[in-house]
């Protein structure tokens, strides 16, 4: 038969697993509300990256845009920068009367006429392109004598400037 010990046994086991039940319970339910807040967040956060990619994306976009211009402007100052060299190389054998090929384009002769310098700027090339480096001076002389741009004056109007004055154009 069953004695009264194994009874009081029996109930203090039972007891102990409704605790144990109701433990579990009350763990099962924080859970729940914690992977609640945890899908909020991650929603949240889901939704800020969409955000920060679009932003990435459109600024990608602009800095391709700042490139392709500043490249552009680039090649746009060394095609003025050439056509003023050509120009400068051209005037000074036109002055002289012959006609020399300059081995190195940023170099020009300058007689030995009296000279006024010039300052051109010297402007690096973009590393895409495939023209010769310049000099890693910051800025280059060139010497244009008076007595060829008077010349130069004289052909290109037909007359000479009266003593004194300055042809511009």
């Amino acid at each position: 038969m069953i004695s009264l010990e194994q009874v009081k046994l029996l109930e203090a086991k039972v007891a102990r697993a409704v605790e144990y039940v109701e433990q579990v319970k009350a763990e099962n339910t924080a859970l729940v509300s914690e992977r609640a807040e945890l899908r909020a967040k991650l929603e949240a956060n889901q939704k800020r990256i969409d955000e920060l990619e679009v932003v990435v994306m459109r600024f990608k976009d602009d800095q391709g845009r700042i490139e392709d211009g500043i490249l552009s402007a680039l090649n746009r100052l060394n095609q003025f920068e050439e056509a003023i060299e050509k120009s400068l190389v051209d005037k000074q054998t036109a002055g002289t009367g012959k006609k020399t090929a300059a081995k190195d384009e940023t170099a020009v002769k300058a007689p030995p006429a009296k000279a006024t310098a010039v300052k051109i700027p010297a402007v690096k090339a973009p590393a895409k392109t495939k023209e010769p480096e310049q000099p890693n001076s910051a800025e280059m002389f060139f010497e244009i004598p008076e007595k060829n741009i008077e010349e130069d004056a004289e052909q290109m109007n037909g007359d000479s400037p009266a003593e004194g004055e300055l042809d511009i154009f």
